[in-house]
């Protein structure tokens, strides 16, 4: 196997792959929300005064709306230009 290929014999790389980054954020939100549920249920995390545990999920939920502000961005930008989903050129 050669080290190097001279462009001239390389193919051609394959089209990017569409992908639909919104539903792994949406999955991602949920659990924020479901552990915050939990930490907000459990007497214990709250009686401790740490604010840890309850920091964390809102940190994850907040992230996780930029995230899906991000996503959500970029698709209508990639819709704008003629793009499918992911940027990849139909």
């Amino acid at each position: 196997m050669p080290l190097y290929l001279p462009p001239s014999k390389a193919k051609p790389p394959p089209p990017p792959l569409r992908t639909d980054e919104r539903r792994p954020v949406l999955v991602g939100l949920v659990v924020w929300a479901v552990l915050l549920g939990v930490a907000l249920a459990v007497p214990e995390v709250r009686a401790t005064g740490e604010g840890r545990w309850l920091g964390s999920c809102v940190a994850g939920l907040a992230l996780g709306l930029v995230g899906l502000a991000h996503v959500h961005r970029r698709e209508r930008r990639a819709a704008r230009r003629g793009d499918g989903p992911g940027g990849a050129r139909a």
